[in-house]
């Protein structure tokens, strides 16, 4: 029975490794139960409801992750894909979080259609792999930014638009305090080291009057205020077109990078393929686009996915513990509702540090390829806009090599999609 449902087969696995590598998934990725909604609020969304959604869209997620893909992938509302949702889309660009929420959901749709269609790989592909990187770096930065405001180590200025903040007490004081235990922790490769952090620091708020305990458990907030809230009037404006495809192009580069990733490393891959990457494609989809009418970000795979197939999960039986340790996490609501920013704040910071990571991987010798996302990795932080810097990383990449006379680099689809989104700064 467990190997029909979720791939799992007793004579190579472990039931008890597979349910202990999806507590270590959760763990892992746990933190995202308190960031998500502390980040979405900033939108006007109900802190609450958002924390039900969170949860809600991680089970739906991995659940047809574990049965229908049968791998040990969780998924989650994504970072990056959220501070783009809350800080680009509504906060910089000055639209909704129900327009928000419309371009999320067009992109579950659209992503449906591209993986069913096989036209999926075909637009990845029209990203060159120096773009696709530096994306990654500029969304990392740009988080840890938001990181640093949101414990006021990082505050505004008149004369130099920001400035340090006073570090020796308040919310910047108990950010640092978060920052160096939650490091630490990192560092020596505790379990479930991010959330433990987030714990700790939340604790450490209480006698400094930053914490705000309302309980421990309780029945979860309603999803009510945000459930299937659309705004369908600019599906086809072309700032909506720009939203959604920037949704899509990030989520399809987080989904495909992870799963790849990680499988290479733990060796999973079948005669140098991933078996049953069309149904994981679909899990991520089915995710994103429930997520949506729950009320909440871009639902995607998450890499601390790797901490639990560390441990030696192989089949959907990991994803499924993961899912029901997300299930018994709603009843503890009053609690992460109650974590203050500084804890959360410190959380994106290391987060940030892992996404720029991957800047390693690009090619600073080739100027051609180095400009481009140069530009691409300064302005998502700088303009506070990840669909800027994606824009302008792609239109340069595009006028840098033309004119250099390296045309062989470029597809016909890349010229098209530089064509299309330099209309974003023309219209």
């Amino acid at each position: 029975m467990w190997k029909k449902w979720v791939g799992f087969d007793p004579s190579r696995m472990k039931i008890s490794t597979e349910i202990m590598a999806g507590i270590t998934s959760f763990l892992a990725m746990s933190y995202i139960l308190a960031v998500n909604p502390a980040v979405l609020s900033a939108t006007g969304m109900d802190k609450g409801a958002v924390f039900t959604t969170t949860a809600l869209a991680a089970i739906i997620g991995t659940m047809c992750m574990a049965l229908w893909a049968k791998m040990p992938f969780a998924l989650a509302p994504g970072m990056g894909l959220n501070a783009f949702f809350a800080y680009t889309v509504c906060l910089q660009m000055g639209n909704s979080w129900q327009f928000a929420l419309t371009a999320v959901f067009l992109e579950g749709i659209i992503f449906v259609i591209l993986t069913l269609t096989h036209l999926r790989q075909a637009i990845v592909n029209a990203i060159p792999p120096t773009l696709r990187q530096a994306i990654g770096v500029g969304i990392g930065l740009f988080i840890a930014f938001i990181g640093l405001i949101n414990c006021r180590i990082v505050v505004p200025h008149e004369t130099t638009l920001v400035t340090i903040g006073k570090l020796t007490s308040g919310e910047a004081l108990l950010g640092l305090i978060g920052l160096v235990i939650t490091a630490v922790l990192v560092i020596k490769k505790v379990q479930g080291g991010l959330l433990i952090g987030i714990l700790l620091t939340t604790l450490i708020g209480i006698p400094m009057g930053l914490t705000q305990y309302a309980g421990f458990m309780n029945i979860p907030p309603s999803i009510k205020p945000i459930f299937m809230k659309f705004e369908f009037s600019e599906i086809f404006s072309l700032k909506m077109v720009i939203v959604v495809f920037t949704f899509l192009f990030i989520d399809m580069f987080d989904t495909i990078g992870t799963i790849i990733g990680v499988f290479n490393k733990a060796g999973m891959t079948v005669n140098g393929k991933i078996p049953r990457l069309k149904e994981a494609f679909m899990a991520d989809a089915i995710g994103t686009t429930c997520g949506a009418m729950l009320g909440t970000s871009t639902v995607t795979v998450f890499v601390e996915s790797a901490s639990g197939i560390s441990q030696g999960g192989r089949s959907g039986l990991t994803a499924l513990t993961t899912a029901v340790c997300f299930a018994l996490a709603l009843l503890f609501s009053p609690f992460f509702l109650s974590i203050p920013a500084p804890a959360t704040g410190a959380i994106l910071i290391l987060v940030g540090l892992s996404m720029v990571s991957t800047i390693t991987h690009i090619d600073f010798s080739d100027l051609s390829e180095a400009i481009p996302a140069f530009i691409c990795i300064l302005i998502i932080p700088f303009a506070y806009s990840i669909s800027d810097g994606i824009i302008l990383g792609m239109i340069s990449y595009v006028v840098i090599n033309l004119l250099c006379g390296k045309q062989k680099k470029l597809s016909v689809a890349m010229y098209i999609l530089a064509v299309i989104l330099t209309m974003k700064f023309i219209l």
